[in-house]
């Protein structure tokens, strides 16, 4: 008895001093990545949330949302100061990412399992854009952001609003539901277990390798463009607030889509689709082409050989796209 309790005692007291170790090195890692990567522009409160955004530019406005996993970043790498010459551009972190907060009805515990849903972001993403002087945004979305500006536009089915929609633009968007699940990375991250035990491993130990890895994927079978790594800022993704968020708005999505795509045939404004036929993430076949059987008003630019990163493969594609869609809307 007395060899066990000793036994327990010393794996105990390792235990503990395990987790504070994991601890003390997911602080460090986070404030590391806040000092590396800080905000670069904005905030605006909503209702005790802050908003994080960067605008730049004259002309129609345009709303960037990135991705899953992603920031604003992924928008001012490369694309917002070149339509920055036409348009009037801002570019969202969406909530729990990059520099906004979490939508502050959503339970954030470790161990809970709420996501925002793409309705709730959209509500908090156009109540801010009202309070910055956006009207009649042409909307634009890659991946995760895709069902975010798809969602901003259902807004406006009901609401007569200066910032409603007058049109959409989707990267390599999620638009539809889709079958079968995620997949084991987002069903355990986005559980309680995972968020609560999981997370903070992953914050404090993933390596470069990892990332390095995790970014090229997302490219594929494209490389990925020079110098995104070192832009982006995927450290602050691994953020263990960041990393629940995201798995959580993803492995939560889907019930979601399945309500909004209801309401896809009363929509009317012009909707423009730049997706690579080679995209397995959120495949073209899947998203694009069934919104287009059952919503009037979009027209499909599909990329060959294109993965899941249009923008950065076809910027050219992308550019023309926003400004189809800004003419179609009579912005232009």
């Amino acid at each position: 008895m007395k060899l066990a309790r000793r036994g327990f005692l010393i794996a105990a007291t390792a235990l503990a001093a395990g987790c504070a170790f994991t601890h003390q090195r997911t602080t460090d890692r986070t404030q590391e990545a806040e000092a590396k990567y800080p905000p670069l522009g904005e905030f605006v409160s909503v209702d005790g949330a802050r908003v994080h955004y960067v605008q730049k530019g004259g002309g129609p406005h345009l709303v960037l949302l990135h991705g899953a996993g992603g920031n604003l970043r992924e928008f001012t790498f490369d694309m917002v100061d070149t339509l920055a010459e036409t348009y009037t551009v801002t570019a969202f972190d969406r909530p729990g990412l990059g520099y906004t907060d979490r939508l502050p009805q959503v339970d954030q515990g470790a161990f809970a399992t709420e996501g925002e849903s793409p309705q709730d972001q959209a509500d908090l993403l156009r109540r801010a854009s009202a309070m910055i002087g956006i009207e009649n945004p042409v909307v634009v979305g890659h991946s995760f952001g895709g069902i975010v500006a798809m969602a901003w536009a259902n807004a406006g089915l009901d609401t007569e609003s200066a910032v409603n929609a007058a049109g959409v633009v989707s990267l390599g968007g999620v638009a539809m539901p889709w079958p079968g699940t995620l997949g084991l990375y987002y069903t355990m991250n986005g559980s309680a277990l995972g968020g609560g035990l999981v997370v903070p491993l992953i914050s404090a130990y993933a390596g470069e390798t990892q990332i390095e890895g995790a970014i090229e994927s997302i490219f594929a079978p494209q490389p990925p463009a020079p110098g995104y790594a070192e832009y982006i800022g995927s450290e602050l993704t691994i953020r263990p607030e960041s990393f629940r968020a995201n798995a959580r708005q993803v492995n939560t999505l889907r019930p979601h889509v399945v309500e909004m795509a209801k309401r896809y045939p009363e929509l009317q404004l012009p909707i423009e689709i730049v997706h690579g036929e080679a995209d397995t993430t959120v495949p073209l076949s899947i998203h694009g082409r069934e919104l287009a059987k059952i919503t009037q008003g979009v027209t499909i630019t599909a990329l060959p050989g294109v993965g899941h990163m249009p923008h950065h493969a076809d910027r050219q594609a992308t550019l023309d796209a926003i400004d189809r869609a800004a003419s179609r809307a009579g912005l232009r």
